[in-house]
């Protein structure tokens, strides 16, 4: 009878082992494919192009390309109108990824 009971201990223990180790080389295969997928994907995504640099000018608001330090637009709405933030963000200078954003960030100012 004693041997009957160590006998199913001991099946007992190996089917857990076996499933435990089951599920750990499981987890284990899932974690290395999702990071390669991460890797996959963001060595896909391209790297944002800065089209422009919004900032400051004169009182006034200026878009600037390419690091110039003249501005190729300038928009003509008074800085000394805005909320503090927005002149402290407009100072260091807000850029611009896409012709798109610039639209509406010239939209969200003029009303």
């Amino acid at each position: 009878m004693i041997r009957t009971f160590d006998k199913r201990i001991y099946l007992m223990l190996m089917t857990a082992l076996t499933i435990s180790g089951f599920i750990v080389i499981c987890t284990l295969g899932q974690s290395i494919h999702r990071q390669k997928l991460a890797s996959r994907i963001s060595a896909a995504v391209p790297e944002p192009t800065v089209i422009c640099e919004v900032r400051e000018y004169n009182g006034h608001i200026g878009v600037f390309k390419d690091g110039s330090s003249v501005p190729y637009r300038v928009i003509d709405y008074d800085i000394s109108l805005m909320s503090d933030f927005d002149r402290e963000q407009l100072s260091e200078g807000v850029v611009m990824e896409t012709e798109e954003e610039l639209r509406r960030f010239i939209e969200d100012i003029a009303t």
